[in-house]
């Protein structure tokens, strides 16, 4: 039985190009697609375009979850692993693991059955009402946090196989709140443009990625997102971490131009957010990966700027204290539990 990609029975969540229905595209973590269905195998057609690292798929069912490695280049058909039922009747969610490492296309699904009478395609679980949207780097996108036995250490060696948006504080965050996201993150990425570690040498900062659809041009061009697509309750905005690459300016010369300069584009940025998103509750933070201070300092003195009663700044207890390399997934609950603690404490109306 075969199931084209924009098939309503088909439930998606995420930044998504649906400009061609029958070829759907993903660009950022944390993107799925749900199915429920009664049958015995299950297999995705994809595309792939390959930027870095190794490209996983991954596959959620109840509390099992699996990676698949996916094709550096060109189409692939690929068999999704399935737990056992009692009457072959599955609900799964399909996500990308990783960011704009690569760009999947969705090319459409095929259910098989003991016999072709047994295939049926039903309505998946609907999306919940609430709404979050998170701009942030490799952090946000959950970039190496499957690497457990490194809790509190620099990174492992790794070619991708460690990062799983899933596990991401942005992801466990919106499951602990029962709300959608739209997780708007890149590892490497800074605010500005020519700092951070993405896109080298050409390096592209949030500035740049923030309203795209796809903002990395190495894979054709670039696109605009649809805000009128999705309208987020909260935003939470985790950027400043990557910006001291090359030149840590913020804690060298605080109050130097390059500082004044970042902290401009800073509140600037948080205007195009307030103009796009008017009722939305902005919450502002780094993370829990090592970083100098004064980057905090910078962002509590553009909030405090703005003086915008739905624009904040949350502090975690051991902010840019706790890991030299990325958060593992002990680490990002404890920022998820945080972080949903904050937004409790906001009273933000249906939270």
């Amino acid at each position: 039985m075969k199931i084209l990609p924009n098939n309503s029975s088909l439930i998606y969540s995420g930044r998504i190009d649906l400009s061609d229905p029958f070829a759907i595209v993903w660009t950022y973590p944390g993107t799925f697609v749900r199915m429920k269905f009664k049958g015995t195998q299950l297999f995705i057609h994809v595309r792939n375009k390959h930027n870095y690292w190794n490209n996983y798929l991954g596959v959620a069912e109840g509390d099992a979850q699996t990676k698949l490695l996916l094709p550096e280049e060109g189409e692939a058909t690929i068999e999704i692993p399935l737990q056992t039922t009692q009457d072959n009747i599955h609900e799964v969610t399909i996500f990308k693991r990783q960011d704009a490492c690569h760009e999947l296309t969705i090319l459409g699904f095929e259910i098989n059955c003991n016999t072709d009478d047994e295939c049926e395609l039903l309505e998946a679980s609907p999306l919940p009402p609430r709404r979050i949207e998170v701009y942030g780097d490799s952090v946000s996108a959950g970039e190496v946090s499957e690497a457990v036995d490194y809790v509190a250490k620099a990174d492992p060696e790794h070619n991708g196989e460690y990062s799983n948006s899933w596990y991401s504080y942005a992801w466990i965050t919106a499951r602990k709140l029962d709300a959608q996201l739209h997780d708007i993150a890149q590892g490497g990425v800074a605010l500005l443009d020519n700092t951070g570690w993405y896109h080298e040498p050409d390096y592209i900062g949030m500035e740049q990625v923030w309203n795209k659809m796809r903002y990395n041009p190495d894979y054709g061009t670039v696109k605009e997102w649809d805000f009128s697509k999705y309208t987020p309750d909260i935003v939470i905005v985790a950027i400043g971490q990557n910006d001291s690459h090359p030149d840590d300016y913020m804690k060298t010369d605080y109050e130097g131009e390059k500082a004044k300069n970042w902290r401009t584009h800073y509140r600037q940025f948080l205007a195009k957010l307030r103009e796009t998103y008017p009722d939305a509750w902005i919450i502002c933070c780094t993370t829990l990966l090592q970083h100098d201070i004064g980057w905090d300092m910078s962002i509590s003195q553009a909030v405090l700027d703005i003086a915008d009663k739905k624009i904040s700044h949350c502090v975690f207890q051991r902010n840019g204290k706790a890991t030299p390399g990325h958060l593992r997934i002990p680490e990002a609950e404890e920022m998820a539990e945080e972080l949903c603690h904050y937004i409790h404490s906001l009273n933000i109306e249906g939270y």
